[in-house]
């Protein structure tokens, strides 16, 4: 009988101890999946590779999806949503300027439907998305709690409270990263996403135009004129400049020994390498590869974990660009 007593107590504390910690994560825990739909993360990685070997800007995308959904109130795949008759979409916002490949998560929710319907969220396809894009670039594989669930509604009218721009002073980005638990190096460490993809005209003309940025790299102006010729670009050509030249499919510090060089596209670039309160960290990312994916890592799962709905609140989206009420 006091072993059954001593083994009651046991079960209680334990789960007492489950229960904190997934209270302490936000309702995340590793693994979520392994009882519901043991296949879902390897679908979704094997789907990222397979469209990543198609269309290699995908993993860009992928990227850029965690930061702009997550940053804004909660990580819930709010970012997926379309505009209806009563809502703007985050994706049409002027914010959103050159995101795409939306239609590829839905790709990715279609083949995890198939094994398991209605049960994994948009929101965690999203982060897991991020994640193995990430590894598709060169970067770490990041471990990543999963247990969201889908918002029901697009956070457009509020994104500019909490989404920092890259024409914003550093004081307000680092205030803006403070506010979710990021703390300089992390700030500085995502900002090395910079290291991959593009730079649309439309965000660097003012530094060209009417007269060059003197903080420009001279050797690095010429090529920026090339790509963006025109002070106001037409906003349906895709006008860019890699923000990269040297190795603009691969996420490394190569960014940062090019912001130390004055080769930066964007005001926040710069800024980052000049900055008493970044420019240490910038100094060390540019010569350690390993501390700037140690940092990006922990920042990466500290972005993944903002404020995510869990338990009862939310849904699991049928499809990611819908709210269930609207099928």
């Amino acid at each position: 009988m006091a072993s059954k007593h001593l083994f009651f107590f046991a079960s209680i504390l334990f789960f007492s101890a489950v229960s904190v910690l997934a209270e302490e994560n936000h309702g995340l825990v590793m693994d979520y999946y392994k009882d519901t739909c043991p296949q879902a993360e390897d679908i979704i990685r094997e789907q990222v590779k397979l469209l990543y070997k198609r269309h290699k800007n995908t993993a860009f995308s992928w990227l850029r999806n965690i930061f702009h959904d997550c940053f804004v109130e909660s990580c819930d795949a709010s970012l997926l949503l379309d505009s209806t008759r009563r809502m703007l979409s985050e994706k049409e916002t002027d914010r959103s300027f050159g995101m795409r490949n939306f239609r590829y998560i839905e790709t990715i929710k279609e083949a995890v439907e198939r094994e398991c319907p209605g049960v994994v969220s948009c929101a965690d396809i999203l982060v897991l998305s991020g994640r193995d894009g990430i590894v598709a670039l060169g970067g770490p594989h990041i471990p990543l709690k999963t247990g969201r669930r889908d918002g029901r509604k697009s956070r457009a009218d509020i994104l500019e409270q909490h989404l920092p721009d890259h024409n914003e002073s550093m004081s307000v980005v680092l205030e803006r990263f403070a506010n979710i638990g990021i703390n300089t190096p992390g700030v500085v460490a995502l900002l090395g996403s910079h290291s991959v993809g593009r730079t649309h005209c439309v965000k660097l003309v003012h530094r060209l135009y009417p007269e060059v940025d003197p903080q420009l790299n001279p050797s690095h102006v010429p090529h920026m004129l090339k790509k963006c010729p025109d002070p106001i670009p037409d906003p349906k050509a895709v006008q860019y400049v890699r923000n990269d030249r040297g190795t603009p499919m691969i996420l490394d510090n190569n960014y940062y020994r090019n912001i130390l060089d004055n080769k930066g596209l964007m005001l926040v670039d710069h800024q980052l390498a000049t900055d008493k309160r970044t420019k240490p960290y910038v100094k060390k990312m540019a010569k350690s590869q390993d501390y700037f994916f140690k940092e990006f890592s922990r920042a990466i799962a500290i972005l993944s974990e903002n404020n995510p709905l869990t338990g009862t609140k939310g849904e699991i989206r049928k499809q990611c660009n819908l709210a269930n009420k609207l099928h």
